[in-house]
């Protein structure tokens, strides 16, 4: 670290930790912290985390990796943030009424349902760019004000609202987050009076949008040696890992893996019309940046619950499965439905293949294989809605396993490179703070080191084609009807094959 070289702080407050980075001019981190962060599951589908202790983890992180640090030589804080998760707070003393409910959570299943029964559907993805599916925050928002009332005009927001209004800048969202609400007109970026009547929300009660770029706040709260720095970037995480790729042109594709995957890649405001993905808001400094992403709802959260039945730690799982026998075993992680390019809400999780023969290193290998073979089948729907994708840029924990690398490439048939710093939200969020104060020009910025080591594919073809087929037709099993009548359905449909 060289002494009076400014440094940038970026935090990321993820689903399972918040971590913290402090990164040099060189782009290089210096410093790194984590605070692990618990979840609650009180019922079947429910996944709820307490604010205050979101909050706490950011305090813990920021604290840890400014161990030693002096005083004035941070310059910019960014801020990356879990996505879609929603939380209610008091507006005069900044009190939590309810859980902070996450994106994981699926209590409103039953009511997309019904709003998709009455033909709600179309207009909820014209206007939002989304498709009508629990995943996303206006159907919990509804069950949070349902439940802890709408007396006193209560502050609901994302957790970019709650942590923003801890720091003091008010009620507001990033106009990245507000966007996965399914609240927000995307092209328009301002709230929707037809999404908000659908879902029972009153605007009085949702922050104001502010672009993702800018001086939101002080960041004296996270730290005493912050007072006066500016909170000078905030975005959503799977947005800012995007950014951090620096995947600007068309044809490159991020992949993020962790709890769950995102694809991601740039498009134009009118893409989207592929239904098996979302039309997002990456960020917005001059001008709003979009994207085209499609959600895989379970990939590390596989490995976790496997490796908890089999009573063994996921690091261990991953290793357990390169003994296993590739495709012996098909597990279909439909734990509460499916995402892209499916959303198949009433989807079932499926193992299928396994008899008295398999071993636990099948099961594992059941698993791991069942991240890559998920977004193997978004990145087809990319392809389809916004051309060719030359290769993948792959961050998250998971980019660790060398095996599920050379397999993404594989199942794929595109070359996998993988970033340098596994923090790749928080550094996301780094830069673009250090770009808007100052820290980096964009051209400097665009020539600091990303990525690592790349896998190319290896699979003959007949062999991916053969193995897509085995996976479709597992994936159509998770997405088996069985009708009222004692008939039955098969409603898989063929994306992705």
């Amino acid at each position: 670290m060289t002494t009076g070289d400014p440094l940038v702080l970026g935090v990321d407050q993820g689903t399972s930790a918040t971590k913290a980075i402090l990164v040099d001019v060189a782009g290089e981190p210096v410093a790194r912290a984590s605070a692990p962060l618990a979840q609650r599951h009180p019922g079947p589908g429910l996944v709820e985390q307490d604010g205050e202790e979101v909050w706490r983890s950011v305090l813990d992180a920021v604290s840890g990796c400014l161990s030693g640090v002096p005083p004035g030589r941070v310059a910019a804080v960014g801020l990356s943030v879990q996505r879609e998760s929603l939380i209610l707070w008091d507006r005069a003393s900044g009190a939590p009424l309810g859980p902070l409910v996450s994106w994981q959570d699926r209590r409103g299943a039953d009511l997309c349902a019904r709003l998709a029964a009455s033909g709600a559907a179309p207009m909820v993805r014209r206007i939002s760019g989304l498709p009508l599916d629990p995943m996303f925050s206006a159907a919990r928002a509804a069950w949070l004000l349902g439940h802890h009332g709408t007396r006193d005009g209560p502050c609901l927001g994302t957790v970019d609202s709650w942590l923003l209004s801890r720091l003091g800048a008010g009620h507001v969202i990033e106009v990245g987050s507000a966007s996965r609400t399914q609240l927000l007109d995307v092209r328009a970026r301002r709230w929707s009076p037809e999404l908000l009547e659908l879902f029972g929300i009153p605007e009085e009660s949702l922050p104001g949008i502010v672009p993702s770029a800018g001086a939101h706040a002080d960041a004296a709260a996270l730290h005493p040696s912050l007072a006066g720095v500016p909170v000078g970037a905030v975005m959503g995480d799977s947005h800012a890992a995007l950014f951090a790729h620096a995947a600007g042109r068309p044809g490159r594709v991020k992949v993020t893996y962790g709890t769950g995957s995102s694809v991601m890649g740039l498009a134009g405001p009118d893409a989207g019309e592929d239904e098996g993905l979302c039309l997002t808001i990456g960020w917005q400094d001059d001008e709003p940046a979009y994207a085209l992403e499609g959600n895989v709802l379970a990939a590390g959260a596989t490995l976790t619950w496997l490796a908890g039945l089999l009573g063994t730690e996921p690091g261990e799982l991953a290793r357990l499965a390169t003994r296993g026998r590739r495709g012996a075993v098909h597990l279909v992680p439909a734990f509460g439905g499916l995402g892209a390019p499916w959303w198949d809400d009433r989807a079932v999780a499926v193992m299928a293949g396994f008899g008295l023969g398999s071993r636990r290193e099948d099961l594992a290998r059941a698993a791991v294989d069942s991240i890559a073979l998920q977004v193997g089948d978004v990145v087809t729907a990319l392809e389809r809605a916004s051309g060719p994708v030359e290769e993948l840029l792959a961050d998250g924990g998971p980019t660790a396993n060398a095996d599920l690398m050379q397999w993404q490439a594989d199942v794929t048939g595109r070359a996998v490179r993988v970033a340098r710093q596994p923090e790749l939200s928080a550094l996301g969020a780094a830069h673009l703070a250090g770009v808007a104060h100052g820290v980096w020009s964009r051209r400097e910025l665009s020539g600091l080191p990303r990525h690592g080591r790349r896998y190319t594919p290896g699979l003959p073809v007949c062999e991916r084609r053969r193995a897509l087929a085995e996976w479709h037709s597992a994936v159509a099993r998770a997405r088996h009807r069985t009708s009222r009548s004692g008939g039955a359905e098969a409603e898989a449909s063929d994306r992705g094959s």
